[in-house]
């Protein structure tokens, strides 16, 4: 119990004053693994980005639809003898893709599309299993930083999700006489993929610096940037779904012409759909099952995207900071590149190697435009010797 004393009274000398807490209540308050954690969602960021990469080249051999069932835990494990192998491959001869298109496939043929689509699930299994054993172990560990249990719970309801949007997709083109995917379904698919790396490419941004350092760093906020750069983000985002739809409905092998569509501006027969008895289906649908109408929205809505793009990266240069200027400076030479890669894609009718390097140049793209978000919300500051703001 302390001694009340006088406030003459005299201080031992060799008694030494107590040391308040260095910083705030933010300093003071647990850390968590940080840099753990982050180092687990570069992890996760890296495999879902393979997951994208793996799905489209799926879509681009037409193996999507070579396993006919979905089994979580048995379906990992595949094929291991001539019967287990010809067990499969019956199934996938009672689908409308084989009776209506690939009726003279064989066996060893059947193999190729079937490798594919193993890999795309064992891989969508293996994140969800690297989800959870890390989330548990930093939670058992309590090691989760104040505020982030909900975020990273978060990553794992998307994951699930993913799984269930996947089979929803396939079982989409198991049916009636369709021999793809509804291209719709597919665009849902990879939409909701580049929401779990926006997501997770931002929380990495977020745990690379101190929550102080985040909290100064917003004093210099650059508002008009920010609602700049999350517009770029948006529109961004409508491409890669525009995308989806070409690849969904083998539009990009269409039109191998470029700027003109095979001589015309816009294709003649832009509203027509076949209904499989020689009449149309109704023109809402042309927008999502007509290649012509599909591959001309997809050019056209990258038009504008490199418009408005250029417009953010004028206000982007202006910025008061180095390294956001410099974010900008990335984000306008990747839309350059992708926008070249359409237009060779389109050229050499969306060959397997071009398509997916544009696709994966959507990654790239959509990892730059958050990044310079990040940096137009949380500026980082330079130094005076180095000339930066």
């Amino acid at each position: 119990m302390a001694v009340k004393r006088s406030i003459f009274a005299e201080v031992d000398p060799g008694q030494k004053p107590p040391v308040p807490p260095v910083g705030g209540g933010i300093d003071a308050r647990p850390k968590g693994a940080r840099g753990g954690i982050r180092l687990w969602l570069i992890g996760l960021f890296l495999l879902v980005t393979v997951m994208v990469v793996v799905g489209g080249l799926t879509r681009l051999t037409d193996s999507g639809l070579s396993i006919t069932e979905w089994n979580l835990v048995t379906g990992a494990i595949p094929p291991l003898s001539a019967e287990a192998w010809a067990a499969e491959f019956a199934k996938y001869q009672a689908s409308p893709e084989f009776l209506l298109q690939n009726s003279t496939m064989a066996l060893d043929e059947f193999k190729v599309i079937y490798w594919w689509e193993w890999a795309h699930r064992f891989l969508g299994r293996f994140i969800g299993l690297v989800w959870a054993v890390g989330f548990v172990s930093f939670w058992l560990a309590e090691k989760i930083p104040a505020g982030w249990t909900g975020r990273l719970l978060l990553l794992g309801g998307l994951g699930g999700l993913q799984g269930a949007v996947g089979w929803w997709m396939v079982s989409s083109g198991l049916v009636g006489a369709r021999v793809d995917v509804v291209s719709w379904k597919l665009a849902t698919h990879l939409g909701l993929a580049f929401v779990i790396l926006g997501f997770v490419g931002w929380y990495v941004l977020l745990l690379g610096r101190s929550e102080v350092d985040l909290m100064q760093a917003r004093r210099g906020r650059e508002g008009k940037l920010v609602g700049l750069s999350t517009g770029l983000m948006h529109f961004a985002f409508l491409q890669i779904l525009l995308g989806a739809l070409v690849a969904g409905i083998d539009a990009g092998r269409n039109y191998p012409t470029w700027p003109l569509m095979n001589g015309d501006f816009f294709p003649a027969d832009a509203f027509f759909v076949p209904d499989g008895q020689g009449g149309s289906l109704p023109v809402w649908q042309a927008f999502f099952e007509n290649p012509g109408l599909v591959q001309f929205m997809h050019r056209m809505a990258g038009y504008l995207l490199f418009a408005f793009g250029v417009v953010v990266w004028l206000r982007g240069r202006k910025s008061a900071y180095r390294a956001t200027q410099s974010s900008f400076h990335g984000v306008m030479a990747m839309l350059v590149a992708q926008v070249a890669l359409g237009i060779v894609t389109v050229l050499m009718a969306a060959h397997v190697h071009v398509a997916i390097t544009h696709q994966i140049g959507a990654v790239v793209l959509w990892v730059l435009i958050l990044r310079a978000r990040h940096l137009s919300s949380y500026p980082v500051a330079g130094s005076i010797r180095k000339g930066t703001a």
